[in-house]
């Protein structure tokens, strides 16, 4: 017996469809339009700390994620972060505390996501591409830390966009060995021994220890000159 609400009994082309999808398209135009007003009025070097919203003030990642934004803004950057508690927390509180630019990339979700207080500047998305185009648009470098899914493809996406050069190369660091090692491995046997990528892709990404190394890296890579994501029109 056939559901009744199978997809292939829908009328795709009515009215309500057709009414409701136009008025999505004009609340995700709103999100880029308010977001770049907003952030096109930021200092020009700024970092993206991504990284899992689970873990505790106790945790050491949690912990080094806090100097690192710290160590950003003594060298003069601002921080971005999805502005949630975790490493996303600890990014903006370090940030906060050193006085320097807090930015957090706020997203509505049925759990977990609840704005921290340590933001200079909070923005509220509903979808996460608006989201991260907004964070890859107007950041200099893409630091990660360990995370679940939505960490993973904040990254994978990242590389991805640069590997395929829609944005300009801009620098990603991994922090943790102990946690991205194993990735990396599995990288070079499953990807590359099976030519899915090239050897090259492996230099798009820089694993560190912690966050000493991590601005000690970013730092040599803006030795010259610092990029922006955005390739102009």
């Amino acid at each position: 017996m056939k559901e009744k609400n199978h997809p292939s009994h829908s009328n795709f082309t009515d009215n309500h469809n057709l009414i409701g999808d136009a008025w999505r398209i004009m609340r995700i135009m709103a999100e880029f339009i308010d977001s770049f007003e907003e952030m096109n009025d930021q200092m020009p070097k700024l970092a993206a700390i991504f990284g899992s919203a689970r873990l505790k003030e106790d945790n050491h990642y949690y912990q080094d994620a806090q100097r690192l934004a710290a160590l950003l803004v003594e060298n003069g950057y601002g921080v971005i972060t999805g502005g949630g508690d975790g490493i996303m927390g600890a990014g903006n509180k370090g940030a906060y505390k050193a006085g320097g630019t807090s930015i957090g990339l706020n997203i509505a979700l049925p759990h977990e996501q609840k704005p921290n207080k340590f933001q200079t500047l909070a923005l509220r998305f509903r979808y996460f591409f608006t989201r991260k185009v907004c964070f890859l648009k107007y950041s200099t470098a893409i630091i990660v830390y360990p995370g679940g899914f939505g960490t993973l493809d904040e990254c994978f996406e990242s590389l991805t966009l640069i590997q395929t050069r829609k944005i300009n190369r801009i620098p990603v660091i991994l922090v943790g060995h102990e946690f991205w090692d194993g990735l990396v491995d599995w990288i070079k046997v499953t990807l590359l021994e099976n030519k899915l990528i090239s050897e090259e892709d492996l230099d798009l990404f820089k694993v560190v220890k912690d966050s000493d190394a991590a601005m000690a890296y970013l730092l040599e890579c803006h030795e010259d000159f610092v990029t922006k994501s955005v390739k102009p029109l």
